[in-house]
């Protein structure tokens, strides 16, 4: 399939895709939201893992609100409703881990489509910018009920209602995302989690994707038996035979995703 908006790449069972309007340092418009459910949809259940980045000196700038689609009558919520939260619930509900490298700027929609990935990595001088306040606009994408979860309310309440970003150094410290590393650094260390992951056991880590998300609104008996289905699940795999058979064995586990 042919894009507009992204560059989309295989790289053995990584699917690779770069954010590709670096003239608005990879700011979204509706077609890229558009091609990036398309790709969630469609390719992304077919590899192992899923890595996001964006292309030149940017993850991400946010909506474009230079695309006609924002100005006048447009109605944010219709937006929202249409074009967001497909892409946001898709990364949750996506049965492959998901690796974000951001580089440069991740600001408004983009940070939180950045957040949205499962393990993300940064560049020290990269810049998480919750900017919507700065517009009289309230975080969305997922941000006011992400970011309280990952960094505690005070912090939360800093970024979103102050507007000041926080470097991706700051951010690795605050719990924001796992890892900071050399600006150069950031897409060859994350193709490397990419890789690792994909060559993971890919049920186990869609299951534990799974038991994550539901257990954000349960109580501990409630997760208890959220827990068990999915180890029940995860036990009746082919890679947990080999898991076994590996620890056995004393030799490196080879997963097969099955």
């Amino acid at each position: 399939m042919a894009y507009e908006t992204l560059l989309v790449e295989r790289r053995g069972d990584t699917i690779e895709v770069t954010l590709n309007r670096p003239d608005k340092m990879n700011a979204a418009n509706l077609a890229m939201l558009s091609e990036l459910r398309a790709v969630i949809e469609g390719e992304a259940p077919t590899a192992r893992a899923l890595l996001l980045k964006g292309n030149e000196r940017a993850f991400c700038a946010g909506a474009d609100l230079t695309d006609s689609t924002f100005a006048g009558d447009a109605d944010a919520g219709d937006i929202l409703d249409t074009y967001y939260h497909p892409v946001i619930r898709g990364l949750a509900a996506l049965p492959v881990p998901v690796v974000a490298a951001v580089e440069g700027v991740a600001a408004g929609a983009g940070c939180n489509l950045a957040l949205a990935a499962d393990i993300v990595i940064a560049g020290r001088s990269s810049r998480f910018d919750e900017a919507f306040v700065r517009i009289g606009l309230v975080p969305d994408a997922g941000g006011t009920h992400r970011l309280p979860r990952l960094v505690g309310d005070a912090r939360a309440r800093g970024m979103m209602m102050l507007g000041e970003p926080i470097d991706g150094a700051t951010a690795a410290d605050w719990g924001l995302i796992w890892k900071a590393v050399g600006d150069t650094e950031v897409v060859a260390e994350a193709r490397a989690i990419a890789a690792r992951l994909a060559a993971g056991p890919t049920k186990a880590l869609g299951l534990i994707k799974q038991t994550l998300l539901a257990g954000e609104g349960a109580g501990l008996d409630d997760q208890l038996e959220i827990e068990r289905g999915a180890q029940t699940a995860a036990s009746r795999t082919a890679d947990f035979t080999e898991g076994v058979a590996a620890f056995r064995e004393k030799r490196a586990p080879v997963f097969r995703g099955r």
